[in-house]
């Protein structure tokens, strides 16, 4: 019997220093989906470079991982993971400046909107054929003259409330998606 695989890649960038970042929330999604689903604790694989968690969801493989290449290079972490499980699915949850803080869009076979992370995994596995969840992370004021030092910043304890909601919301839809 061929058990049905699915990857689910949360972005974002490692060590301390970025932790509670703009940028790390899909790292912090991932986090969430093992607490909620009882998901080993993530493991360091030196072959994906990743960290990296495991378990089965209603019959499906699930590999669980956050990249360690930092976001701009995300998809050579992924690439390896792609080409050694060849997965039915991947899903790639991210944050996004263009959308309005909290927003969750769900878009598939999509361009990366300039994103850098999701650019690296496009370019790297060849196809932009997945799934992705994108956190809005787009402050009320407006885009930020300097996305890049903003996207670095940590949440303020308001944004850390609403983007908690925000990634309950999506660990509950990626899990009605694997049913």
């Amino acid at each position: 019997m061929n058990t049905i695989m699915i990857i689910i890649v949360g972005l974002g960038n490692p060590g301390k220093k970025y932790l509670d970042t703009r940028h790390n929330v899909g790292f912090q999604t991932i986090d969430e989906f093992i607490w909620e689903n009882n998901f080993p604790e993530l493991k360091l694989s030196k072959k994906f470079n990743a960290l990296v968690s495991e378990s089965i969801i209603n019959g499906k493989k699930i590999i669980l991982a956050k990249p360690q290449t930092f976001m701009n290079n995300s998809g050579k972490s992924v690439k390896t993971l792609f080409s050694f499980y060849k997965p039915k699915e991947l899903i790639i949850v991210h944050d996004d400046i263009d959308l309005p803080l909290g927003k969750i869009r769900i878009s598939k076979n999509k361009g990366s909107a300039g994103h850098k992370g999701v650019e690296s995994i496009i370019k790297e596995i060849g196809t932009k054929d997945f799934t992705r969840f994108r956190i809005g992370i787009l402050p009320k004021t407006g885009k930020p003259k300097n996305t890049e030092r903003y996207v670095l910043q940590k949440l303020n304890k308001e944004e850390e409330k609403l983007i908690k909601q925000v990634i309950q919301e999506i660990t509950t839809e990626i899990k009605k998606k694997l049913s």
